[in-house]
């Protein structure tokens, strides 16, 4: 298992950006190009237990992808891998308020890698590029809840 850790602050309530985190649409909005995020299914607010099929297109690469959500609260909430690149993918999206206009987003990815060779090249690329993808989407969700402010 390998366990990455992103942090970043935003000038949104913690309301605004669970709120935010909670609308499937907005994983198409903070995917950084060239990645094509392609929902399939998912309402439109996620709730405990609802699914996400999604399609992550990297250039011609179709990568597809089932998550569950859990452990919905008003401080975050996990994505859980159900089938996918992963043999396990367990993202915790966590928020914490620093004031009532300020709150901090913790993201942690766990993973454990298949072992099919090109599940790996494509899970080790991926996690290769954790960095970029959420330095991408803090970028964009501060961009998106602070010019909503």
């Amino acid at each position: 298992m390998r366990t990455f850790r992103h942090r970043f602050r935003v000038r949104a309530s913690l309301a605004e950006v669970g709120a935010f985190h909670r609308r499937s649409a907005s994983m198409g909005a903070i995917t950084p190009p060239p990645v094509y995020a392609q929902v399939q299914r998912a309402p439109a607010e996620l709730g405990e237990g609802d699914e996400m099929a999604f399609t992550l297109w990297l250039g011609p690469l179709p990568i597809r992808w089932l998550a569950r959500i859990e452990d919905v609260s008003p401080v975050g909430f996990t994505d859980r891998q159900l089938e996918g690149p992963f043999q396990t993918w367990d993202h915790r999206h966590g928020f914490v308020a620093v004031n009532e206009r300020v709150t901090d987003v913790y993201d942690t990815v766990t993973v454990a890698f298949k072992n099919d060779l090109l599940s790996r090249i494509v899970g080790i690329g991926m996690w290769l590029n954790l960095p970029i993808l959420f330095a991408f989407r803090g970028w964009k969700t501060r961009r998106l809840l602070e010019k909503a402010a």
